[in-house]
Formats: structure tokens, C-alpha cells, sequence
């Protein structure tokens, strides 16, 4: 057996004329520039600084040099034949302390540049506004935990639609809370690197879902009515597949996808967490004799926070085996973000490896996480904003895997024909497919480990020579085709 066991048949068909092709990066993973022309230190900068947070202590100061080859990185793109770029600002690029004491001219001169030349060559831009990189200047206010930020980013949000979006007609607000949440406040692998699981992954994504929200209504009360663009907040999650048909294997696969998906899009489609969610939390909180643990919106907060989504924006990687682990409640366990969810996962022996060990290829799983939403979320239009595969050995340019990247390939292929099958087959409403990742990049606390790029990147070399991987010129085909013919 192969990845494509639980695939089918490979099916022969294109996408709607109207489809999105795009390739996705993050500008604190391929600009480096870090200290230049005016820009303020990030949580990443500090927390790659420090000796040990990083593989190999590396970090991201030159990283792909983005911000000085900003043509060569266009050429990159029109060579794909890609529709669209989904890229981000770094926040502390056009406010270097994060407020709007300062904007900094230079900074709002790169992304101008960007922009122009993108357009230039015909291929749409697609704006992140908060890609994991908060200046520094306010995570020593707290960051995400004080909820001071909903107003700061707010801040910064008007600044970008101000100064960008007469060009831009996609904006997302914040990549993936559930990550940042998790690992930033959580485990503390990522910057900031506080650990507080307990609370902490609760209270931040609160506090992003509501500075979420009063992004949204900025743009729709000012810039919408001139500007005519969508704007959506980005989900991320695998897919949580029932090791048995027995019900409680398949309620703790369906708790696996509330607490990693619902966490976000059902507050910004219903204006609330998962019930699942509320129940379990408030529960296992009171038997600790503590308040609950998971925040509480207010009515008005509901009201505000419901809808904030112009489309569904998906990022999607992988899937998991999941079954029931039973932690009595009169226990001494220390409940968290993982421990509340009571499950284990696991991954079958011929599902293909990436290289990170959280990443396997499995096409099955987009199809069904597709579908899942659709059934959940009111079939929404999705776009899928990022996915991609890292496979072993990629980081040697004198090695075979580093260019002929056949796992990729085979990854690309697989999940793009599940995603067509699900628009064909299944009706599933899905606009646009954005791969990570146009080159490789720092890959944040694995540093230059893992490569995600369909361009390999030289970074022993003062250039940053970029090279094409096989599947550039795989993806190149499938763009051109719509499909696969």
C-alpha cells in the first residue's frame, strides 16, 4: 500500500476558469532585511536571538533576502504561471513599536514595490496582515495576552487598508491562531516562548478572534464600499480520522476537529466557541475549582464577532488516526489545551513521511476536511491558503532530493485531485489553492531544517541562489492546465 491507499481512483478533470492558483510565503520567513530602512524588532527576531531557541541557533536576518530581490522573486512567480501571491507585511516594517506614533516610510515603499511590480506581470496580491511576527514593543506590553491588543491591531489594520488596499481585493487578518496560540503561549517552542498551556492558548485566541473581528469591521464600514475586496481570518487543521467506527473513537475524532478548526471558524461563522468546547472546559475547571478556563464572549461580542468571514480560508497539511483516552475527572491531571480534548492520535505504517514528524502525506484527509466544512460551516466558499510537503534531505543541493523532490510531486498531485474531487464530486464551493511554499524559508523554530519551497534556496550563498524543484514544473502544469487533462 501506498499514500494514495485511501484515494480511489485518480480522477481526470479541471478546475472552474475562475480558480485561484497561487503559492504562499510569510515576510518573516523570506524578507530578512531584519534591522533595515527603519523596521523594529519582532518577537521572532528577539526570540531567534536567544542561544537555543532555534535549530542551530539560526534565524532570520538575512533568510531568503526577499526584501532585496523582490524582481527576482516576481520572475520566480511568472515562470509558475500562478494567478496569485499570497505574501505578508511585517507589522513592525510599517509601525516599527506597533502603534501609529510612527509609520515608516520605507517600509510602506517595499510593500508598494511589491505590489506594483506584482500587478505589473498581471498576478493578483494576496495580503496577510499578521503572519506570527508582533513587534516587539508589544509583546513587552503583553502581546497577544493583553487585550489592548484588539485595539492596536485594529490600528494597524486601517493603516494597511489605507495605504494598500486600492490594490489589494484579498486581505487575511491573522495566519493560523491555533498555531500561535499553542506553541507561542503554550508549549513555548515559538516566540514568545511563554509555556502556559493551560490558559494561555485560551486567552489568546480570544483576544485574536476579537481583533479578528474589528479588522473585519473597519473594512467593511470604510474601505468596502471603494475598495471591493473579501476578507477572512486563516484556519488551519489536519484532519481527524476515527481509528474505529466505535462511537467513542468517533466523538473524539469530531473533538479533535472542534478544538483545532472550530476553535476559530465557528466563533467567526456563529459568533461562539463549539458547545463541545464550552461544556468540557467549564467542566473540568470547576472540578479544579477554578473559573473556566475557556474566555466567554458577551452578547455584544457575538454579535460583532458572527460572519467576520468573506470566504473560508483554509491551511491544510495533513492527517491524523484518532481514538479516545479516557482521564477520569476525580484525577490530579494538570487540564490544558491538549489534555481537555481527550485524545491520541497515531498515523497508519504506509501513510509517506515528510520530513518534520508531525507531516504525512494523506490526499484522503483534505478531501474529508473539505467536505467536513461544508457540512458544518453552511457550504462556504474555501480557499485553501496554504499547503505543502518537506520531504528528507532537501537542505544539500549536491543530493538528489534537493531538486528531484518526487514525495512532493506525488504530494501535490494527490491532494489536488482529492481537492477537485471534492468541487466535481462532492460540490464543495473551493475558489483558490495556494501552495507552501514559492522557496524555501526559515521554517521558524526548526530554522533552515525543513524546506517547504518548490525553489531551492542556497543559503550558504551570499545570493540566495534560488534553483527549481521538480515540482515547480509539475505545479507550473497543473496551473496551466487547470487541472489535470
Amino acid at each position: 500500500m501506498d499514500c494514495f491507499a485511501e484515494e480511489g481512483d485518480f480522477m481526470k478533470g479541471q478546475f472552474p476558469e475562475s480558480f485561484i492558483w497561487g503559492v504562499a510565503t510569510a515576510a518573516h520567513q523570506i524578507e530578512g532585511a531584519w534591522n533595515e530602512d527603519g523596521k523594529g524588532p519582532n518577537i521572532w527576531d528577539a526570540f531567534s536571538h536567544k542561544t537555543g531557541n532555534i535549530h542551530n541557533n539560526e534565524n532570520a536576518d538575512i533568510a531568503c533576502d526577499s526584501y532585496h530581490k523582490t524582481d527576482e522573486d516576481i520572475q520566480l512567480l511568472k515562470s509558475l504561471g500562478v494567478s496569485h501571491y499570497r505574501f505578508s507585511i511585517s507589522w513592525a516594517r510599517i509601525l516599527p513599536d506597533g502603534l501609529l506614533d510612527v509609520v515608516n516610510k520605507s517600509g510602506v515603499e517595499y510593500y508598494n514595490r511589491v505590489i506594483d511590480k506584482l500587478l505589473a506581470v498581471n498576478i493578483q496580491p494576496v495580503a496577510t496582515l499578521y503572519h506570527f511576527d508582533l513587534p516587539q514593543a508589544l509583546q513587552d506590553k503583553g502581546g497577544w495576552l493583553n487585550s489592548r491588543v484588539i485595539e492596536w491591531f485594529a490600528g494597524y489594520a486601517r493603516v494597511c487598508f489605507k495605504l494598500f488596499g486600492d490594490r489589494v481585493r484579498l486581505w487575511l487578518t491573522i495566519n493560523e491562531p491555533h498555531e500561535e496560540a499553542l506553541n507561542g503561549y503554550g508549549y513555548g517552542n515559538f516566540a514568545p516562548g511563554i509555556k502556559r498551556l493551560d490558559t494561555a492558548p485560551y486567552q489568546v485566541v480570544h483576544n485574536m478572534l476579537r481583533a479578528h473581528a474589528s479588522a473585519w469591521h473597519i473594512y467593511d464600514e470604510e474601505f468596502r464600499g471603494s475598495q471591493h475586496g473579501k476578507l477572512s481570518i486563516v484556519t488551519n487543521s489536519q484532519f481527524y480520522e476515527p481509528k474505529s467506527t466505535k462511537p467513542y473513537d468517533v466523538a473524539a475524532a469530531d473533538r479533535g476537529l472542534q478544538w483545532y478548526l472550530g476553535w476559530i471558524a465557528h466563533p467567526v461563522v456563529y459568533g461562539d466557541y463549539p458547545e463541545v468546547m464550552k461544556q468540557v472546559v467549564a467542566e473540568k475547571s470547576k472540578k479544579q475549582g477554578i473559573p473556566c478556563r475557556l474566555p466567554s464572549f458577551t452578547a455584544e461580542e457575538k454579535t460583532y464577532i458572527k460572519g467576520t468571514i468573506d470566504f473560508f480560508a483554509l491551511n491544510f497539511y495533513s492527517a491524523s488516526l484518532t481514538e479516545h483516552i479516557d482521564i477520569p475527572m476525580n484525577s490530579n491531571e494538570n487540564w490544558n489545551y491538549i489534555t481537555d480534548q481527550e485524545i491520541k492520535t497515531s498515523r497508519r505504517e504506509h501513510w509517506i513521511k515528510g520530513a518534520p514528524d508531525w507531516l504525512y502525506c494523506t490526499p484522503f484527509g483534505l478531501r474529508k476536511i473539505l467536505n467536513w466544512i461544508k457540512g458544518n460551516y453552511n457550504n462556504p466558499e474555501i480557499i485553501i491558503t496554504e499547503n505543502g510537503f518537506s520531504c528528507d534531505g532537501e537542505e544539500d543541493l549536491s543530493g538528489d532530493a534537493a531538486l528531484e523532490d518526487t514525495h512532493r510531486v506525488n504530494y501535490l498531485k494527490g491532494y489536488l485531485n482529492q481537492a477537485l474531487k471534492s468541487v466535481i464530486k462532492d460540490g464543495v464551493q473551493l475558489t483558490g489553492y495556494f501552495l507552501w511554499s514559492l522557496m524555501d524559508n526559515f521554517e521558524w523554530d526548526d530554522g533552515y531544517k525543513f524546506r517547504f519551497g518548490v525553489h531551492h534556496v542556497d543559503f550558504d550563498d551570499p545570493h540566495k541562489h534560488r534553483t527549481p524543484k521538480k515540482s515547480a514544473l509539475v505545479f507550473k502544469e497543473i496551473v496551466a492546465n487547470k487541472g489535470f487533462i
